[in-house]
């Protein structure tokens, strides 16, 4: 499907760009409009119903219901070969939990078949004094089916090999390209403050690396394919999927988050055409 055609049916987006489009729009309503089958890959972070800014915190079972409904709709709209990556953290749950991973109370509530969690090693956070310091979250990996799905290894071997020459019967025994990384990922996390904040830091308070996000989507897409982010938060999600040449579609009900998402968008491609522009000086 191309994205002419999501205009077609969902009108004009707050922000449109060439391979882009951002609506300034619940994510239900939208994606109820859009007809099956239509996007290949969708990552996303929902909210955690745990207070934040962006949330409207409901009772857990109305949570519960809600994120059924949506990831519903995430299904209806992949195709069949197609991927859903879902990142989630904790909540509390009373009498019974101090922080649980949400993943465990919506385990029945998603019909897509699940491939493998990951955990997201981000090295800084919290400090426990009665508990262990928390420093990570889970991605969840789904796929619509578990016999025909995109794993593009080579496209995110990690070339941290430690005995890269090791040979077995008188051949190099690692690929050349390097290992397959491993099911927890170490990447920091995106950081705050007036001497620590990460290069690519936004106003947005829950923003993701692009590092996890370009793994993501380098192993469960190709080029061209259409990538979907219900919950576009920061635009993380759009500025990799762009830098990869995937046209991307991202919901975010929030306009101020909009804002903060076209203007990251804006400047991002004004950098990639600058060093377009830079690198045509050499050939």
């Amino acid at each position: 499907m191309e994205l002419a055609n999501i205009i077609k049916h969902l009108g004009k987006p707050y922000f449109q760009a060439s391979n882009c489009l951002i609506y300034n729009m619940d994510c239900l309503e939208a994606m109820a409009i859009l007809p099956d089958k239509s996007i290949h890959l969708t990552v996303t972070s929902p909210p955690y119903n745990i207070g934040k800014e962006y949330e409207k915190q409901l009772p857990l079972d109305e949570y519960i219901e809600w994120c059924a409904k949506w990831i519903q709709e995430v299904y209806r709209l992949t195709t069949p070969t197609g991927a859903f990556w879902l990142n989630l953290g904790y909540l509390s749950l009373k009498d019974r939990a101090k922080a649980i991973p949400i993943s465990y109370l919506l385990w029945n509530k998603i019909p897509f078949y699940l491939i493998q969690e990951i955990v997201w090693n981000y090295g800084a956070g919290v400090a426990g004094s009665k508990f262990f310091s928390p420093r990570n979250e889970k991605f969840l990996w789904y796929v619509k089916n578990p016999d025909d799905y995109t794993f593009n290894l080579d496209d995110i071997r990690d070339p941290n090999v430690k005995y890269p020459n090791q040979k077995k019967n008188g051949k190099i025994k690692v690929n050349p390209l390097g290992k397959n990384p491993t099911d927890v990922w170490e990447f920091p996390k995106v950081t705050s403050g007036q001497y620590r904040a990460s290069k690519e830091r936004t106003p947005h308070p829950a923003q993701f690396p692009i590092a996890v996000i370009q793994r993501i989507i380098k192993a469960a897409s190709h080029q061209n394919q259409i990538i979907l982010d219900p919950f576009m938060g920061s635009g993380t999600t759009a500025i990799v999927a762009l830098e990869l040449n995937r046209p991307v579609i991202g919901f975010e009900i929030r306009q101020d988050y909009c804002e903060i998402i076209a203007n990251r968008i804006d400047n991002f491609l004004k950098d990639k055409s600058s060093r377009v522009e830079q690198m045509s000086l050499f050939i």
